[in-house]
């Protein structure tokens, strides 16, 4: 079955054009299915695995209906983080400046007065955080009268980040007659609310429904111990050696020190912070981009829709918070068919979690263990540790039998028939020498005292010298340790008898 072109879901000529330069020759799933319904005008709830291509899917209707000579903001997006916002915002000059239009960004943490002076360009497109957007329209600097379109992307994180009042209050800014897209990796009750009191007649686009990560990603998970979690994560991204991963850590106090560990153990990681000021998160990202480092930790809010070229493994050293979090994780890899890998590292106690998001999810989180630098699933990893098991078992049988101590006495045979077999073996030597040890020592005592006895003119003299020498040092032992701390005319005075 041959796909789909963009000319024939309505895109026109030029922009498809543009989007070959960049390699982008047919629609994705959810752009030939959300494309058409956005040109037509309808109102839009789209729920599809991340990485499918839903930037694309409502970014060219947008640019397609803007009127480049008409000098008013036009078209609105909304995004969670100020990173998924910037990327957007570079999509939409990619493919827009060759018709003329005018892209803004307006975002938290830059200078709101460097905005507001922008705004008199007359921008037709703008994106930006909701924070910022509801301030600027609170101030009147930016005019919603003429806003035909507003896109919620990553709707759900939107309402847990600013919550679900700071969004109704820019929707309900703009006319009623306004155009309303809602885009999700997942769809929550605060989207479903929104969609319910501000959607007309919405047109639903699932992709997949009930799978909500995408087919080309491998769900793994790997157990240790909480001491040891630094080490597991070397361990796996050794292992599977990616050009470019993201850690994902849970805490932001955590970020800093799995960093300074990476960086130790010779992986060059950055850290991406969520509060960190536009400037130094927009330079972190761009060196991530370009290569100049290896490993990216983050949080979940500041690596949220991020979209990173050559991204092929994902880390959670924390696992994630719930169902939700975890798709969105999974999903900075495996983006637009690409195979991509997700990585979770929790302790025995934390195992539940997995069989919980396979569950919920519908995929196979599988274990693996990380045996001789390789990771295995279960039944390989044992079968691993068995074969090196018999292998040293079978090397340790080797060294018995070269050894003296566990070989068998063998009987020599002769070429003479009448040449009986020795049945002295090497095995037996040792217990000979220990016996005659044992009956050296014990006829030293009856030594000594036939030495005593010795009669000097029997040729006994010469033996009982030592006894003599030995009561004699005995003797001048005893002599010092009395005279010890004595005068010296003291201690050389000969003792009475002596001289005898």
């Amino acid at each position: 079955m041959n796909k789909a072109s963009f000319a024939a879901i309505g895109i026109q000529e030029d922009l498809a054009n543009r989007l070959s330069e960049f390699g982008i020759n047919a629609p994705s799933p959810v752009q030939e299915q959300t494309i058409p319904l956005l040109l037509e005008g309808r109102d839009v709830i789209a729920a599809s695995q991340t990485g499918t291509g839903k930037t694309l899917a409502y970014l060219l209707p947008l640019l397609q209906t803007i009127n480049p000579e008409q000098k008013v903001v036009q078209k609105l997006v909304l995004a969670p983080t100020q990173e998924l916002a910037m990327q957007i915002l570079r999509e939409a000059e990619r493919y827009g400046e060759h018709r003329g239009i005018r892209v803004m960004g307006l975002i938290g943490g830059a200078a709101i007065k460097r905005q507001i002076d922008k705004l008199r360009e007359h921008p037709q497109l703008v994106v930006g955080t909701p924070g910022r957007i509801r301030e600027l329209i609170g101030l009147r600097k930016l005019k919603m009268h003429e806003v035909s379109t507003i896109v919620l992307d990553e709707a759900d994180q939107m309402f847990q980040l600013s919550g679900a009042g700071e969004v109704t209050k820019i929707v309900s800014s703009a006319l009623r007659s306004r155009q309303l897209v809602m885009l999700s990796a997942t769809i929550g009750p605060e989207t479903k609310a929104l969609a319910n009191r501000e959607m007309k007649n919405p047109a639903e686009v699932g992709i997949a429904p009930g799978v909500m990560t995408a087919e080309s990603l491998e769900h793994h998970y790997v157990v240790t111990e909480e001491r040891n979690k630094i080490d597991m994560l070397r361990r796996v991204i050794r292992h599977y050696n990616p050009d470019k991963a993201i850690v994902f850590v849970n805490a932001t106090d955590d970020i800093a020190e799995v960093e300074a560990k990476l960086n130790h153990l010779g992986l060059t990681a950055a850290a991406l912070y969520g509060d960190a000021d536009k400037v130094t998160r927009s330079n972190v990202l761009s060196r991530f981009r370009e290569g100049k480092f290896r490993v990216l930790v983050a949080s979940d809010v500041a690596a949220r829709g991020l979209d990173i070229e050559n991204l092929s493994l994902v880390v959670s050293f924390d696992p994630a918070f719930d169902s939700e979090h975890y798709v969105h994780r999974a999903g900075r890899t495996g983006r637009m068919g690409k195979r991509g890998l997700s990585v979770t590292i929790v302790t025995e106690q934390q195992t539940f979690i997995m069989r919980k998001f396979a569950r919920e999810l519908d995929i196979a989180l599988e274990a693996r263990e990380m045996v001789g630098g390789k990771a295995l699933a279960a039944e390989e990893a044992r079968n691993a540790l068995n074969n090196g098991r018999g292998r040293n078992e079978s090397s340790g049988q080797r060294r018995d039998a070269s050894s003296p101590r566990s070989s068998k006495p063998q009987a020599r045979t002769s070429g003479n028939a009448g040449t009986q077999p020795s049945t002295t073996s090497k095995e037996q030597q040792p217990v000979k020498r220990l016996a005659t040890i044992q009956t050296s020592e014990a006829s030293v005592e009856p030594q000594r005292d036939s030495q005593r006895s010795v009669n000097p003119s029997a040729g006994g003299r010469g033996d009982a010298t030592p006894a003599r020498s030995k009561r004699s040092s005995n003797a001048e032992r005893e002599k010092n340790r009395k005279n010890k701390g004595a005068p010296k005319w003291l201690k050389d005075k000969t003792p009475r008898g002596d001289g005898q």
